[in-house]
């Protein structure tokens, strides 16, 4: 290990669902090179998205907080992600795993789709990163006949649009070589490298370039996933051949779960639900960490984790730690990585909370998931409201949530209930702003990305 820490890939798929990869349970998709590294990996069951849907996860991934911590739940008009042309984005003063771990000097880059704000104030370049090679937003926000007024899909290198439309059919094969490219140019010092691919996507028919279309046995969808298994391998590949694997943490995981179109595509099986909204298919997904030497090979962690521990963890392993000055709500999850017999999850204690949007909808401690009952109910991006009763299921060992137990554990419920009002006074709730709560970004007028 070098003096300041092992080096750090984060290679996080769009939508990729809980049984999406072999090593989870697909049969449907070929995923190789995804299955070598989780045999060589832990594999973690109960690992969680912050939301249902890509901004709100995304920042939690890089600030280490819920979404509501920071006002990335929804966009200034009330949108569940940022839309082109906002005038929100994650606010400058938010201090990012890039920029903790380039301030220890590491070389940092985030090769793919951003979604945390696309005006100069919120890219990547501005949180941490040195590089930065891809879209601004979700692959899928183009113009059409609902939308005239977006501007066509950019791609940037840094702060300027070198390629508008972008070519989304190729998306995954640039990062790829993007990321390779930035590997082997920092072979010689510690790095970070953020690998955020645009697939499978937010679109009913993902993209994938020639040489995976109409390869699987899954239509687009498949040849997305297993044109990104072949990425995961051209990482692993090059690491390889350059003596870097043995120092370097690769985590491969997803921002939310799979979600469903007519027909389905995708999977988050055995769970029960999908992308986009509170269930355990929207929030619990797939998630391996490999680093040879440290972390034992084919161990499964069933620890309540989550992606706001991604920053604690990476900033210790580095030398430094999470910023002392706000809150941070995730964990330092070392000792499940490195087998620690006595470890136990925070959220197990403090628990961990689901929000749609503004709404705070259910609770998770230990096996324990606990959806709130609700009036009004926020079901799915458009708004739609229906009253929810009350339910509690054990998700450790009912993972599809076949059976509803409030009446047999009525003590979990009620501190369940004091967990979800903690959060209510913290993080807040439909109507009601907490008081942890810090600023977004925001611009007083926003401008479309352009070439130029």
């Amino acid at each position: 290990m070098n003096e300041t820490g092992p080096n750090f890939i984060v290679f996080l798929a769009d939508n990729m669902g809980y049984g999406d990869m072999g090593c989870y349970g697909s049969s449907a998709h070929r995923t190789p090179h995804m299955d070598r590294l989780a045999a060589e990996s832990v594999r973690f069951t109960d690992y969680y998205s912050t939301s249902g849907v890509c901004t709100p996860s995304r920042t939690s991934l890089m600030t280490g907080c819920y979404p509501r911590r920071v006002n990335m739940h929804v966009d200034e008009n009330g949108n569940q992600v940022l839309f082109p042309v906002s005038c929100r984005g994650l606010h400058p003063n938010e201090i990012t795993i890039a920029r903790l771990l380039k301030d220890r000097g590491y070389a940092t880059a985030c090769v793919g789709k951003w979604h945390l704000g696309d005006q100069p104030p919120f890219l990547p370049t501005r949180h941490g990163f040195d590089r930065f090679f891809g879209c601004p937003y979700s692959e899928d926000m183009v113009p059409d006949e609902r939308r005239p007024h977006w501007p066509p899909l950019p791609l940037m290198r840094d702060e300027q649009v070198v390629e508008a439309p972008a070519d989304r059919t190729d998306l995954t094969k640039r990062y790829t070589e993007e990321a390779v490219r930035f590997i082997r140019e920092n072979r010689n010092r510690p790095f970070f490298l953020y690998l955020p691919h645009a697939m499978p996507g937010s679109t009913d028919r993902p993209f994938a370039s020639e040489a995976f279309a109409r390869r699987s046995a899954n239509g687009p969808y498949g040849d997305a996933i297993e044109e990104l298994d072949w990425s995961a391998g051209e990482i692993a590949a090059v690491l390889d051949e350059l003596g870097l694997t043995e120092n370097t943490l690769f985590v491969l995981t997803s921002d939310n779960g799979a979600v469903r179109y007519d027909p389905p595509q995708g999977s988050n099986a055995p769970l029960k639900g999908w992308g986009y909204d509170t269930s355990e298919g929207a929030q619990r997904v797939p998630c391996i960490m490999r680093w040879p030497g440290r972390i034992a090979p084919g161990a499964v962690c069933d620890e309540l984790i989550s992606m706001m521990d991604i920053l604690p963890t990476f900033a210790r392993l580095a030398g430094t730690e999470p910023p002392s000055d706000r809150i941070i709500d995730g964990q330092d999850i070392a000792p499940f990585l490195f087998g620690g017999t006595d470890a136990r999850s925070r959220y197990d204690d403090d628990g961990f909370f689901y929000y749609h949007m503004e709404q705070l909808q259910a609770v998770r401690s230990g096996p324990w998931k606990f959806y709130l009952p609700l009036e009004e109910k926020i079901l799915d991006l458009r708004g739609t409201v229906q009253p929810c009763p009350l339910a509690l299921y054990n998700v450790r060992d009912d993972l599809g949530e076949t059976r509803e137990v409030s009446a047999e554990h009525p003590d979990v419920v009620e501190h369940l209930l004091r967990m979800a009002g903690k959060a209510r006074k913290d993080l807040g709730d439909l109507g009601r702003e907490g008081a942890h709560q810090r600023p977004a970004g925001r611009v007083d007028q926003a401008s479309p990305r352009v070439v130029g």
